[in-house]
């Protein structure tokens, strides 16, 4: 009896040195827009000690509210919040910088232990003013020590995430003298021409990237014409060894190469994928209360125009969907019912679209249903529970 109670004893010290080896736990909850991926990282994050990153290209930026369904002030007092509201609306945040923030949060949340929450302030949303971690009282027991908080990634931007988790190639400096042109060549011949050139230059890439994200489009042309007038130069003779042929001639050849994965973790992907029809349904909806002018805040119209008259139309996220269609209601383009119709079936669009690209990423624990769902959320707890 007691040699096998000194086998328990061992193996249990065995385990406990495993665990305490490995490297922190990341959490990625993935999905297409309205399938609940906030709801999902907030019981995650309450029942795990978790800080959430937000992982949305817009909902990055202050001010845009309405169109983006952020979490409340009380979600986000409640649970620290990262890379939320924190960007000037006129600001243009790539995914390589977004990734370098993101990364950096990311180890300082994993390096914080508290025994208990403290409750954050609406505003915290970087690391800079993240509230200090409590001590333990002195008389805490061995079962009450800390762990590390669970850093938990959420959003619907996949260009976001890539770049965060796999790392993004050192593409070429910008140019501001192309990027004035081909904004001017889209402005006169439309998302659709510049597109074109896009796929003539690099087909994979514009099969990732959607016509109607100028930006974007933009700058994969910049790296194709860059890489190519690279690949065009003649070798120094010290580098002979190296022909043209090898070097990367668009953006998806420079993705291919030179790359640095994040380090340090250990990921855990949990992606939402509800019924289709179910899912357009909630999209539908989302869309009809965004342009509910009976809100509180006066709606997704009300908002755009305010937005509109504060910082003019340079501002990046006026360009995202719902805000697009609020604009060109505000413009005399579309009327109101006819804007909705047209927010409604562009967030369906993409919705689609994100699935296509969340299903390229590996590994991941799919869960058939909404996050907001009892019996999705225990499955998901469990998942973890199994890997911390």
């Amino acid at each position: 009896m007691e040699r096998a109670l000194n086998v328990v004893e061992l193996t249990d010290s065995r385990r406990e040195f495993r665990n305490t080896d490995r490297e922190p736990l990341l959490v990625v909850v993935l999905g297409p827009t309205a399938s609940g991926k906030t709801a999902l990282a907030l019981a995650i994050a309450r029942r795990f000690q978790g800080e959430i990153v937000n992982c949305d290209s817009v909902a990055i930026y202050r001010e845009f509210d309405v169109g983006t369904a952020k979490p409340t002030a009380a979600e986000r007092a409640e649970i620290p919040h990262h890379l939320l509201d924190c960007v000037d609306p006129l600001a243009d945040v790539s995914a390589g910088e977004y990734a370098r923030q993101a990364r950096l949060i990311l180890r300082e949340i994993a390096s914080r232990k508290s025994a208990s929450r403290k409750k954050a302030s609406p505003t915290e949303v970087s690391p800079r003013n993240a509230s200090p971690t409590e001590d333990l009282p002195k008389n805490a027991s061995r079962q009450s020590e800390p762990r590390s908080n669970l850093p938990i990634v959420s959003g619907g931007t996949g260009l976001y995430l890539r770049a965060l988790l796999d790392g993004l190639f050192a593409g070429p400096q910008r140019s501001e003298e192309l990027r004035h042109r081909l904004r001017a060549r889209a402005s006169q011949h439309g998302a659709e021409y510049l597109h074109s050139i896009l796929r003539r230059l690099d087909a994979a890439a514009a099969d990732r990237i959607h016509a109607n994200d100028i930006p974007k489009v933009i700058r994969a042309v910049e790296v194709c014409l860059a890489s190519r007038r690279t690949a065009a130069q003649p070798s120094p003779p010290t580098s002979s060894r190296t022909s043209p042929r090898s070097l990367p001639r668009n953006m998806t050849e420079l993705w291919q190469q030179g790359r640095e994965p994040l380090q340090g973790f250990r990921v855990l992907r949990l992606g939402l994928n509800p019924e289709r029809e179910t899912l357009y349904a909630r999209i539908n909806q989302r869309a009809a209360k965004m342009f509910d002018e009976e809100r509180h805040d006066g709606g997704l119209i009300a908002e755009t125009e305010r937005l509109l008259a504060k910082h003019g139309d340079q501002a990046r996220p006026l360009t995202s969907l719902g805000y697009k269609h609020a604009l060109q209601f505000l413009r005399g383009g579309l009327d109101r019912e006819s804007a909705l119709a047209a927010a409604q079936q562009a967030h369906r669009n993409y919705a689609k679209r994100q699935m296509t690209w969340f299903r390229r990423e590996p590994d991941v624990h799919w869960l058939t249903g909404f996050g907001d769902d009892a019996e999705i959320q225990a499955k998901a707890l469990a998942i973890i529970e199994s890997e911390m």
